[in-house]
């Protein structure tokens, strides 16, 4: 499934092509396979609470968030071969470095997501 991502908070979107990624093949290859990530896309990987850009090609803004949509940590422009976790977290959206800074995303913002086919 696809999804469009809003900041309700913020008046501001995420993305409109975030794939979803919540079966243990997808959650494991995550966006390995990838060499970038274009423009309004991303990938929710849910359930997570930490992700690790070993082997990725690039850097990804990281919007850690709860069974309710409410974003509890963010982190941006990780790059390759780091860690990173929020254990109060249920899933989190990778996405376009430069996301979070554009849409001013911080902990405590309130986010939506609708599904596409």
């Amino acid at each position: 499934m696809i999804f469009r991502v809003e900041n309700v908070t913020r008046g501001t979107s995420l993305g409109d092509s975030i794939n979803l990624a919540d079966s243990r093949q997808t959650r494991k290859t995550g966006l390995l396979k990838h060499t970038s990530l274009a423009p309004e896309h991303g990938l929710w990987i849910r359930p997570c609470e930490a992700i690790h850009t070993f082997f990725m090609k690039f850097a990804i803004d990281l919007v850690y968030i709860d069974k309710k949509l409410k974003v509890k940590k963010v982190r941006e422009a990780v790059g390759p071969w780091r860690v990173s976790g929020c254990l109060s977290a249920h899933s989190v959206i990778e996405l376009p470095v430069g996301v979070i800074a554009a849409t001013r995303t911080v902990a405590g913002d309130q986010l939506t997501a609708v599904g596409q086919s």
